[in-house]
Formats: C-alpha cells, structure tokens, sequence
C-alpha cells in the first residue's frame, strides 16, 4: 500500500511543483484521522504558501487525482491522508493471496551476499558479546535471503597465537591429563578454565618479580609463563608434532563446544576458515602491490602503506621479518573468499572498536585494484554490557553463553508457571516452551536495538508477555493458533460486499501491508531491528483488533470468515518476521 500511495503523491508533487526528490510517507499519529503523513515543510519554497495552504493544496490534487484517497486533513505542516475502502480492500487481497508475503524469490543462480560473523577465538567458551555478534550475523542472513538474495555464512576462527597457547600451557601444568569426558563438562568451558588458570598464574608471578624489584613492563615481560608460552608459539610455527598433537586436541574439544552452543542458537556456517590456514595468505598480493607502488618498504625491510593522503595513516603490512600482521591475513583471506564462491557482496559483523581496522582493509583492497571492495561493508556494533557493568574473559567475569541460555529458560518457565500458561501442557511440551520463549525473549531482546547502539541486557526485563519483547509477540501467534484450531470446520465464505471494514481491521491490514518494506530496509541498513520493530506492531495492531471484535461469535458467517483469514494472515507474517529474527512461533503456550 506504501508504494502504491508513494507513487501518487510523487506524482501529484512533481506537476504541482517539478519536485523529483525524494518523498517520504509515515504512519499517522492515532490521534489524528489518517493512514498516511505526508510532511509538507520541504515543498515550502516551491508552493510559496504556508504550511497548511500548501498542504491543503497538496491534498485537494491528490483527492482529485488519485481513487486511492477518500479524503484528507491539514493540521499545520503535515497532511494526513485518509485511503479509500476500496483500497484497503485490494491491499489484503493482495497479502492473503502472496505465497510469502513480505519477502522476495531468490535467483538460485544470482551472485550471492556472504555475511561473516562469530568468530570466536579457542582458548574460551561463547559468552554474551559473541551472541548479539551470533544473532546479529544470523538474522541479517535470513534478512537478505528474505529480500531476495543468495547468502553464504562464514566464519574464521581465531585458533592460534599467544592466546591459544596459554590455554594450552595451563592445560599442560595443571590439568593432570584431564579431558572435557573424564571432567564431564564441555570442552570449551573446559579450555577456558585453563585460559583463566593461566591468567591467575601470570599475575601471581607478575607480583612476585615486582616484589624482587623489577618495574611492572618488565616484570610482565619476564614472567616465565609468558616466556613458555611465547616459546610454545614458536614450537607451533616451526611444527613440533608435540605442540601440533595438543594443539589439534585442545582445539577439538573447543570446537565440539562452539557446535553445541551453536545449535541451541539455530545457526550454522557453510564454511569455517581457520586463522591456521589464512594466516599465511596475503603475503603474495603484498609483493604484488609493491611492483605496483600501492605498498612501500622501509629501509628496515619491513612493508608500509601511506593512507594520509586519504585521512588514514600509515600501516604496517609485512614486518621486517617478512611475518604477517593481522591486516596481511584479511586482505588476502577476502581476496580468497571471492575466489571460493561466487559472491559480489561480503559483509563483516565485527564490534565498533574494529571501526579503523575496516576502514584501511577496504581501501588497501581498493588500491589492488579489486572492483569489489566497494561491496564490502563492516556491520559495526556497539558492546553489550550488564548492569552490574563490562565483562572480562581473563578474570573468568563473563556471561557464559550456555550459562545465559540456561537462565533464560530457568526464568521463562517460572514466569509461564506462575501465569498459568502451561496448562495441558505435558512435561516434554512445557520443557520445549521454555527453551522456545526463553531463547525468543533473548533474540528478540537484542536484535530490537538498533546495531550501532551499545546496550545493556538485562534477562529480567526481556521476558514479559505484555511488553515490547519476545514472548509477547509469541504469545500473539499462539493465541492466533488457538483461534484458527477452533475455527476449523466453519465456513470460509466471504466476499468484500458482505464485509463493513471496521477500524481495528483496517489498521492491521495497513501493518501487514508495510511488511515488503520493512524486510527491504532492515536488508538495506543491515538492521533487524526494523523486522523487530514491524513484529511487535503486527502483535500490537491484532491484540487491539481481538480486543475490540468478536471472532468467531461474529454477528455474520462471513464476518466470522473475514476475521478468521485476516488472523491466518497475522499470524504467519508474524511466523515469517520471527523466522528472519531466529526465533520460533509457538502454536501452543
């Protein structure tokens, strides 16, 4: 219906003013009559009138130009335009006869969008910033293949370096031969118990040096863990079967761990890349940009780029040594992800403080020459905190992802017994409820905020069946299926001469209307929170529609069979937004 009434106001601006910009619609406010706002402030110098002049002027063409408007209003400078019947009308048969309202078909053969997201590194389990960089990842996935595109999902995994090999060090000095069966525990929590050990080992022989007399820096540079664990890595690098066997079985147990988490959080991969292997690329396309001067060497050996000239600066691409930094990785890691698949689009989700680091790999992949750098685009988030403040993995302060999807099932099923939702429920059904509006309550209370914004989670308030979360618009769908199951076996009947449209009908027709729309915009801004924010609307507009009209005790047949079909409609646009989110839609609750 947007695009519909778009095109006519565009229409209606352009002859009265040859305005061809850009023209926005919103919903109108509730308490002025109207289905859509037009803001007249930008047109002022064109109609050289006052703001409600204009925007009557505006108004009486578009009436007289358009069947799609009944009538309208000017309060000051917004006009509000009221559609006709016959609109409203057209618009849900055209949403109820969509195979998959809201989204768009996908071109098997299309170049697809490949979105990288998670990658953790192995020396610690998931916690709760890898989930909002899970969910985030995820959900933009499902939203682009929504909108119409091929996507491939991708993750590279941190698993080695200093970090590993201090999990492996504390592993080797304390473990006993421990093993994540003989522990009964997982293998990534079991790792990331050796990660913390290490850390607790470090500080206490940090303290020690300095109470001998060595300053801070070099009482941290000469602890002889740090000193072990430095010659570990160089063990790694030059291949000791040792090292290499530990290494591979430490990781093993990680891995298993990371899947576990993984399902509980629906996602996959179709690909994981391993920092073991794409540490080494890149190191051929730097000697190839320096035949061609993109890239310079100092008089150390060591390979630079000089940025300023764009309002970067200079960076390191090669050390003396002719060793990698963590920028040669990345450029020739996305040069080999367009050599794997066929993409023209790859999109990072990466936290805000990696702003810098994306800025100089996009424009270096630029310089080389490569048409599709300017496809690339870094997903940038805020962090996510707690209210009692920030995490810290070395101090064994973080929120655990298993631990935090353990919570929010513990805390949904004492809400849901306490409001009495489980009733007839038996004990496999009520334990899938908990985990489905437990999980929901955490997706959706972090995919609703806005992906540059930092936050703040907090399980208590995520879980309400009446406020702007998760559970209250699963518990929409599943009062909707409890409808549709007592409705089934009466009539289905109905035409559009035996239906008066009423006010709570209309507005929800209009929601689900805005749903193409929606799926375009949060693709476009790489934001889920505009399917979100639209899933929460489509629950708030049918709980007001089921509040103010009977259903199936409608005074007609056909009354009973219009609502009944708008409830089918509602409540899979609500399964499919839910769907884009990760979440699941309960029938039952």
């Amino acid at each position: 219906m947007a695009d519909v009434v778009l095109s006519a106001v565009s229409t209606v601006l352009n002859d009265l003013y040859g305005w061809d910009g850009p023209v926005e619609l919103q919903p109108t406010r509730k308490d002025f009559e109207g289905d859509a706002t037009l803001v007249v402030f930008p047109f002022l110098k064109l109609s050289r009138k006052s703001p409600v002049d204009t925007a009557r002027e505006i108004g009486e063409a578009l009436q007289a130009a358009s069947p799609l408007v009944s009538s309208f209003n000017a309060v000051q400078g917004f006009l509000n335009i009221v559609l006709s019947s016959d609109q409203i009308q057209a618009r849900f048969d055209a949403i109820r006869s969509a195979d998959a309202w809201g989204t768009t078909p996908v071109d098997p053969n299309a170049p697809a969008a490949m979105v990288e997201f998670s990658s953790p590194n192995t020396n610690k389990p998931l916690h709760l910033g890898h989930v909002r960089n899970i969910l985030l990842g995820h959900s933009v996935s499902r939203i682009l293949e929504a909108s119409g595109r091929n996507v491939v999902q991708v993750q590279i995994v941190n698993d080695r370096g200093v970090h590993i090999c201090k999990s492996m060090w504390a592993w080797q000095q304390f473990g006993g031969g421990i093993t994540p069966d003989s522990a009964g525990k997982k293998g990534d929590h079991l790792v990331g118990d050796f990660y913390v050990r290490f850390d607790q080992e470090y500080r206490s022989q940090v303290r020690e040096l300095m109470a001998q007399g060595l300053d801070e820096e070099a009482a941290k540079a000469q602890a002889p863990c740090m000193l072990e664990v430095q010659e570990m890595l160089r063990q790694w690098e030059a291949g000791d079967s040792e090292v290499r066997n530990l290494w591979a079985t430490m990781n093993g147990w990680v891995y298993d761990g990371f899947n576990q988490t993984y399902s509980r959080l629906g996602v996959r991969f179709d690909r994981n890349y391993y920092e073991s292997d794409t540490y080494v690329l890149g190191k051929q396309d730097i000697e190839e940009g320096l035949a061609r001067a993109v890239f310079y060497r100092r008089d150390d050996g060591s390979v630079w780029i000089d940025l300023r000239e764009d309002g970067l600066d200079e960076k390191l691409v090669l050390r003396r040594d002719g060793t990698s930094v963590y920028m040669t990785q990345d450029i020739g890691t996305a040069i080999q992800r367009f050599k794997d698949f066929s993409i023209d689009r790859l999109t990072y989700v990466v936290g805000n403080e990696q702003d810098y680091h994306f800025r100089v790999l996009f424009l270096i992949l630029k310089k080389l020459g490569y048409a599709w750098a300017d496809q690339l685009f870094h997903l940038s988030y805020g962090m996510v905190d707690l209210p009692s403040g920030k995490m810290k993995s070395r101090e064994g302060t973080v929120v655990d992802a298993d631990d935090l999807l353990d919570e929010m099932e513990s805390t949904a099923r004492a809400l849901s017994e306490e409001l009495g939702k489980t009733e007839g429920l038996g004990e496999a059904e009520k334990a899938q409820l908990y985990r489905v509006l437990g999980h929901g309550a955490l997706k959706y209370f972090i995919l609703k905020v806005d992906p540059r914004k930092r936050m703040v989670f907090n399980p208590e308030e995520s879980i309400d069946f009446n406020g702007h979360t998760g559970p209250f618009i699963q518990y929409s769908h599943a009062r909707i299926k409890s409808i549709l199951r007592k409705a089934e076996g009466r009539s289905t009947a109905w035409s559009w001469s035996d239906i008066a449209v009423d006010e709570r009908s209309k507005e929800l027709i209009q929601t689900l209307d805005r749903f193409p729309e929606a799926v375009q915009q949060a693709a476009r801004n790489y934001s889920p929170a505009v399917v979100a924010q639209f899933a929460y609307d489509v629950a708030k507009a049918f709980n007001a529609f089921y509040q103010s009209n009977p259903i199936l005790n409608a005074e007609s047949d056909a009354l009973v069979a219009f609502r009944v079909e708008l409830c089918r409609t509602t409540a899979s646009a609500l399964r499919r937004a839910l769907e884009m989110l990760g979440i699941e839609a309960p029938d039952r609750m």
